[in-house]
């Protein structure tokens, strides 16, 4: 701490050379996060059709959102390692992938394999890659971050497509992609490693970045560096996590209606652009701003509901009396015709850019010295979204067009909340 350098905040900075393998264990995250992408999404679109489907789903998503939280504790205090971590999030998302290929929806199995082993596994791999990430690119942490969350999310294209031609191969597409998870992040544990404590590139001041008056306009820092339990008594935290709450619901469930309709390229695309949406999004936010752009992405996977609520209301297999998990006839997935691609459009980049648009909001709010922590916590609300996308599928099975306008509802309300969102630990000051 005697040679760092401070900023006009007083954050402090350690410059240092930029290893020459820090794209190589970029591309290694990416890599690692879109082999566990088929754990939820592949799960959500061909397993995830009846109550016992919906339930599995749910103990999966609340075990992934809670074990982010511990892993990012124990890799941050030194008690575990990057490579340990990642070993062991190689294990358990390869047995629950393959649970999910030979068990199916069946119980006791696939609630211990695919839900509690898959899940923890999973949370282990999501929490250590961002936090990688993030350290070794802290000059544009955000952009780099919300990219590998952006391989979670079409990571599980190749499967759905595999299984969309094939369906009876769906089991065998599953044991495969527990031999890609094993063999791929277990090569991410072994070259991945994290950045040493308050590194900086060398090359580049950190005073100049922090006194960019360009990017300060639109991405401002946090008014100081907060520790969690100062961040838990904010109203910006809880703000944060209810958005990730319904926006996380409105997700998981689109895969899961869509994917009942039949038309798996409607599905893979979906999947597709829930993941690529993240990139975009993080480029709009850097011109436009975190909260703007999060309103708009909101408002994206609002609309997209009424348009997915509108083409599956004139499909004669899928509409008003047919529940989701009723297979839709040709004629109906004719039906459907523009509504529901540009649903599958307007929903697809909507329902993924919200995750690296509320990590960039916890930074900017928080601080990074703790982002990690704070951000798990936020993150954790992913399992109480996970109940959410049960409730809306549980209700969809009777009433589509219904679920489809009540989670319009619960996309819309935090699209208005956003903009209103604030930076916490500025003084309250009178309109000039």
């Amino acid at each position: 701490m005697e040679n760092a350098i401070r900023d006009w905040r007083g954050r402090a900075y350690l410059p240092g050379p930029v290893p020459s393998d820090r794209t190589r264990m970029f591309r290694l995250a990416l890599a690692a996060m879109a082999a566990i992408s088929p754990l939820q999404y592949g799960f959500a679109a061909l397993l995830a059709r009846e109550d016992a489907g919906l339930t599995l789903l749910a103990a999966w998503i609340a075990a992934q959102a809670a074990g982010a939280l511990p892993a990012l504790h124990l890799v941050r205090s030194g008690r575990l390692g990057v490579r340990p971590a990642l070993a062991a999030g190689a294990a358990l998302s390869a047995a629950g992938l393959a649970t999910a290929g030979l068990a199916g929806t069946a119980w006791p199995l696939a609630l211990a394999g695919y839900a509690l082993l898959g899940g923890l596994g999973a949370g282990l791999v999501y929490g250590v890659c961002c936090e990688v990430v993030a350290s070794w690119y802290p000059e544009r942490a955000a952009a780099r971050v919300g990219l590998i969350t952006g391989a979670f999310g079409y990571g599980a294209v190749p499967l759905l497509v595999w299984a969309g031609l094939a369906p009876g191969a769906t089991p065998a597409a599953f044991v495969t992609a527990a031999v890609v998870a094993a063999v791929v992040v277990g090569a991410a544990a072994r070259g991945l490693r994290a950045a040493p404590a308050l590194w900086w590139p060398e090359g580049l001041d950190p005073r100049t970045h922090a006194l960019d008056a360009a990017r300060l306009r639109v991405t401002p820092d946090a008014a100081r560096q907060f520790l969690l339990p100062q961040a838990l008594r904010t109203r910006a935290l809880p703000a944060l996590a209810l958005i990730l709450t319904c926006a996380g619901a409105v997700s998981v469930f689109d895969v899961i209606v869509v994917a009942a309709t039949g038309a798996w390229a409607a599905v893979a695309l979906l999947v597709a652009l829930n993941g690529a949406g993240r990139s975009l999004a993080m480029r709009c936010s850097e011109r436009f701003g975190r909260r703007r752009t999060l309103a708009a992405v909101l408002g994206s996977l609002a609309l997209g509901q009424l348009l997915l609520a509108a083409g599956m209301t004139a499909g004669a297999g899928v509409g008003g009396t047919a529940g989701i998990g009723a297979a839709a006839s040709p004629a109906g997935e004719a039906g459907h015709g523009v509504l529901l691609w540009l649903g599958v459009v307007a929903a697809g980049l909507g329902g993924g850019a919200f995750y690296p648009l509320l990590a960039s909001l916890v930074r900017e709010f928080f601080g990074v010295e703790r982002h990690g922590e704070i951000h798990a916590v936020v993150y954790s609300a992913k399992a109480l979204a996970g109940v959410g996308a049960v409730a809306l599928a549980a209700a969809a099975l009777s009433a589509p067009a219904a679920a489809l306008l009540a989670a319009a509802a619960l996309a819309a309300l935090p699209a208005l909340a956003a903009p209103r969102l604030r930076l916490p630990g500025l003084p309250a000051t009178l309109p000039a």
